[in-house]
């Protein structure tokens, strides 16, 4: 044996343990929501080669549920992920796929495709789509190392049409966020077809799974999710309202009219606060509180931070990766928490606000709890 060959070797045996560590994480992470994985899934967790799909990367990293960044725009705007592994069996999951299903991925890498393709068999079929073609390359590329290019078909294309050319499909899986669902995706659906697609409404995003009867869809479930904006003609991207340059800000979606200037000053003022007697526990799930909001307010969005915006003393935010919020010209009130004095881990609702109609903001995001919770 060379000492490539042992070198190799070495590799993949490091691979298959990490693989195998990667499927016991995803067990964690979904057992700790209430929620479980399909040994289907987690088994092409332990089979398919994710290294091979993220070049340039470290096994460690390859590996890590996270999501590595694989390419930017000209102003550093995220245009291109592989996935994080939790995110794909979640979805993966939505989707319930069966053995010789006929399957669209919109939105590529290779990396998910060939998951879809060991749980659809070889009597299955995987189309993978992406408009950029250094993604197409690279999706290729991974898949004909894994030994999956047999399996899946790589298109480039403009998702927003679909790949007519292989329909129908049983499931459609959308690995970029949308801020609308286009007709070819219904059009392309079988009837009892399942469309999983991480939806954006005012900057929020959640994976819904619909499921198409006769030519409409009705949502069965939806979950928490996270992915880059889906580019072509359906593009609509979101964008960063500095308050504090940018160590605070509203994130929204870039078609939403908002002033940056009067905010900017109303948070200088000080802050009021009004709480909803709306207490929840703690392992409670709250989630669709910010979808709630997002369609009950006139505006939305997402109040963020860097580390130094979390620190400084002019918000408080309740989670580190941001709160929702709402704003009119000149104010701003976002959502907040309080412990309990009962046992120290429920909490109350309440919202903090800045600027001159601080008090009727806060006022109105907390009826937005109040009628949430109703």
């Amino acid at each position: 044996m060379t000492n490539a060959e042992s070198i190799m070797t070495d590799e993949d045996a490091t691979a298959a343990h990490l693989r195998q560590a990667l499927a016991e994480s995803i067990i964690k992470n979904r057992a700790a929501i209430g929620r479980s994985v399909d040994e289907l899934i987690l088994e092409a967790v332990r089979t398919v080669p994710r290294h091979l799909f993220v070049p340039d990367v470290g096994l460690d990293e390859a590996y890590a549920d996270d999501s590595p960044i694989m390419k930017r725009d000209k102003q550093g705007v995220a245009i291109s992920s592989v996935s994080a592994p939790w995110l794909q069996a979640m979805m993966l999951q939505q989707a319930q796929i069966e053995p010789g299903m006929r399957l669209l991925e919109i939105g590529s890498g290779g990396y998910n495709a060939a998951l879809m393709a060991e749980l659809v068999g070889p009597n299955g079929a995987v189309v993978t789509l992406d408009i950029d073609p250094d993604v197409c390359a690279r999706a290729e590329r991974g898949l004909a190392d894994a030994g999956y290019d047999d399996l899946v078909t790589v298109v480039r294309a403009d998702g927003e049409f679909g790949a007519e050319q292989h329909a129908p499909f049983d499931r459609i899986i959308v690995t970029v966020s949308a801020p609308d669902i286009p007709p070819a995706w219904i059009n392309q659906l079988t009837d009892g077809g399942l469309l999983v697609v991480p939806l954006r409404m005012r900057g929020l995003a959640r994976s819904f799974v619909f499921e198409r009867t006769g030519n409409h869809l009705s949502s069965r479930e939806f979950e928490l999710c996270g992915f880059v904006p889906i580019q072509g003609v359906g593009e609509f991207r979101q964008r960063l309202v500095g308050l504090a340059g940018d160590d605070i800000a509203l994130r929204i979606d870039d078609r939403q009219p908002i002033e940056a200037e009067p905010l900017c000053e109303a948070l200088t003022t000080d802050r009021h606060e009004a709480w909803s007697g709306v207490v929840i526990g703690g392992m409670e799930a709250w989630d669709d509180l910010d979808m709630w909001i997002a369609t009950a307010s006139q505006s939305y969005g997402y109040l963020v931070t860097t580390d130094a915006g979390y620190q400084s003393d002019l918000i408080d935010l309740a989670k580190r990766w941001g709160m929702s919020a709402i704003w009119d010209c000149d104010s701003f009130a976002y959502l907040a928490w309080r412990p309990t004095v009962a046992d120290g881990q429920s909490r109350e609702f309440g919202a903090f606000a800045h600027g001159p109609h601080a008090a009727d903001l806060a006022d109105r995001l907390v009826g937005h709890v109040r009628s949430w919770d109703r």
